[in-house]
């Protein structure tokens, strides 16, 4: 991560480190086209949000973690993008949880999942830890949808009760929402409909919720009933009062 030729005092340097893993990433053939795209929309509303987790985020962090740590079956949807910047994260959680782990992505070719499985089979290597990683025979279709994005595995994402899905895209979330799922979502738009479909959004990039989440899980918080609307409400209050700073 560190073999970018970038000042570290530079003011964007960990968004140019965060780029440049999506780079390798799609030079290892993990991506779709449009993952860049996906990367930089979500910077914009980064940017406007103050490059920082806000107390809300962080509160919505601590719920998912104690969300995860309740449920009778968790598992944790992965992305290309979310594999690329925070695969050894989310295989860590995944690990404190003892729960799966399981690749559901948009654009799928056999590929892109040979690439992305054996990219959390070398973090599994390095890690030297033991999850199930899932994904790569579907044997399962979640209701709703068409196309090989509605493929998961019995095991995992169909037999799920809470689901954390980074990065989702909303009618896949809303499907999940649908089956009676608890779906934590990612997303640094507010105005997604993933966010608004999730029963619980964190509004919050990737890699700072992954690494609190990391050190949420095992601690004490007690289970509350958020409103994830409030959330939404604060994430927008919080881009209205920095926009108008700029």
């Amino acid at each position: 991560m560190n073999d970018i030729a970038a000042d570290p005092s530079h003011p964007r340097y960990k968004s140019l480190l965060l780029r440049h893993l999506l780079e390798q990433a799609a030079e290892k053939g993990m991506l779709a086209a449009s993952a860049l795209i996906a990367h930089g929309r979500g910077e914009a509303f980064d940017y406007l949000l103050g490059e920082q987790t806000t107390p809300s985020a962080l509160i919505a962090t601590q719920q998912a973690a104690a969300r995860l740590m309740s449920a009778k079956r968790p598992v944790i949807s992965l992305n290309g993008n979310v594999v690329a910047l925070a695969g050894r994260e989310m295989l860590l959680v995944a690990n404190a949880l003892g729960c799966p782990v399981e690749i559901n992505i948009f654009y799928r070719t056999p590929e892109r999942m040979t690439a992305l499985l054996n990219h959390l089979e070398d973090i599994k290597q390095e890690l030297n830890i033991d999850v199930e990683i899932l994904g790569a025979n579907p044997d399962a279709r979640i209701p709703g949808l068409e196309g090989p994005r509605a493929n998961c595995t019995n095991k995992g994402i169909f037999s799920s009760d809470v689901i954390l899905v980074p990065l989702e895209d909303g009618d896949r979330c809303e499907a999940l929402v649908a089956m009676g799922k608890f779906v934590i979502v990612v997303d640094l738009n507010p105005l997604s409909r993933s966010a608004i479909m999730g029963n619980l959004t964190i509004v919050d990039e990737l890699t700072r919720f992954a690494v609190n989440l990391f050190a949420a899980i095992g601690e004490d918080y007690e289970l509350q009933d958020i409103d994830n609307d409030a959330l939404l409400s604060d994430a927008h209050a919080q881009i209205a009062t920095n926009a108008t700073k700029r």
